[in-house]
């Protein structure tokens, strides 16, 4: 805050490389950063599929160098992973970190770096801006359409100890470069499809009626909210519609800028519990919290759940703003149900027994500082209890 007016940053890759063979460009965009020993995250699903020794043989062909790869990230990575990798990366002499993935290799590469060049544990950078030192140059190589994670600031990371999945969020964790190739997502099955999908729209609608959105975050939000509306049931029932994928591609990365610099809510802020506590795919955990949460901030932003509700293809000729804005709710209902997205958190195996932890939990995450309207600790229950 200045002068009793609210100062807002933009926080981006310095460089992003979009469309059909970018990820091609990689060998030139490692050269100028004048790197020597790459450290590569992937998981074993990436190597499995042959796309991690794809990106390694690319590296030693056009910079002569050969990669030191750590592929045992797992689904909501955690600080053991972090560890890990900090172990192999120091030992190995490296200088660089490439991320090959989503949101998951991303967030692990992000914790060894901002560790390797700050010290200390991972732990001791969960919350805002808590790191000194720039972390090594970082070029992430993003294979989903959904976590934004390869040009945020955000890095979610799970502590083992605590089953909680810690946010850090730090100008500095921010990818040098990103990739977004629609090439690299052909072979996402369909339920990594539907989930990453519905992942990048719980951020812009989140990112949207943010209390810090602004009117850059509002448009890259409302045109991401469009093209997902507009492409993701075509890229879950053809994941070799490359059109579908590159307009996807795009939804997911102008979710992640608006996100990125608006922040989140109270989705993720409970969405984060879901995942530390019972280790469930974010996207999916999202996708069913996002009707509920929107429900309950829907009266502090009506206009706004109005102006999503046409973003969505919905017809609001002659509605009033609440008709309106409840038409958004329903649309994200029935392209979640669309999609294949369960219906309910018990199917997920939540149970009402762990709600009110989860809920504590939350109520301490750093998104939930800019959801538009306060819950109490009961709100969070009861929101939780809707979703089962």
């Amino acid at each position: 805050m200045s002068n009793g007016e609210a100062v807002y940053g933009f926080f981006i890759p310095t460089v992003t490389l979009m469309g059909i063979g970018s990820h091609k460009q990689l060998g030139a965009q490692m050269k100028t950063l004048g790197v020597t020993k790459p450290f590569l995250v992937a998981d074993k699903g990436i190597t499995a599929c042959g796309l991690t020794q794809q990106i390694c043989d690319m590296i030693k062909e056009d910079v002569g160098v050969e990669a030191v790869v750590y592929d045992d990230t797992i689904p909501n990575p955690t600080d053991n992973n972090v560890a890990q990798g900090l172990k192999r990366y120091k030992e190995s002499g490296c200088d660089m970190i490439i991320t090959l993935g989503g949101g998951s290799a991303h967030d692990c590469g992000k914790g060894v770096g901002i560790v390797a060049t700050n010290g200390g544990t991972i732990h001791d950078y969960e919350g805002v801006d808590q790191s000194t030192q720039a972390m090594p140059p970082f070029i992430a190589i993003n294979t989903t359409a959904g976590t934004g994670s390869e040009m945020t600031r955000f890095c979610i990371i799970t502590d083992t100890s605590r089953k909680v999945k810690m946010a850090i969020v730090d100008w500095r964790v921010t990818p040098t470069i990103a990739i977004n190739d629609p090439l690299l997502m052909l072979g996402m099955p369909s339920f990594l499809t539907a989930a990453t999908g519905m992942d990048a729209l719980t951020h812009s609608v989140e990112a949207y009626v943010s209390t810090i959105a602004t009117p850059v975050t509002d448009a890259c939000a409302i045109k991401a909210i469009e093209l997902v509306a507009g492409n993701l049931r075509q890229a879950v029932a053809n994941g070799e519609d490359l059109a579908a994928r590159d307009k996807m591609a795009y939804a997911e990365y102008l979710a992640g800028m608006a996100f990125n610099n608006a922040s989140l809510g109270h989705v993720h802020a409970m969405a984060h519990q879901l995942g530390g506590f019972y280790d469930l795919p974010h996207g999916v955990c999202n996708a069913i919290l996002l009707p509920h949460v929107s429900r309950f901030n829907l009266i502090a932003k009506l206009d706004r759940f109005a102006d999503i509700a046409v973003a969505l293809g919905e017809n609001i000729t002659g509605l009033s703003t609440r008709a309106a804005a409840e038409k958004a709710l329903s649309a994200i209902q029935t392209l979640s149900a669309d999609v294949g997205i369960p219906a309910n958190l018990t199917e997920l195996g939540v149970k009402e027994e762990d709600l009110v932890t989860m809920a504590e939990n939350a109520q301490k995450d750093a998104c939930g500082a800019t959801n538009p309207r306060r819950p109490s600790l009961d709100d969070v229950v009861n929101i939780y209890k809707a979703a089962l």
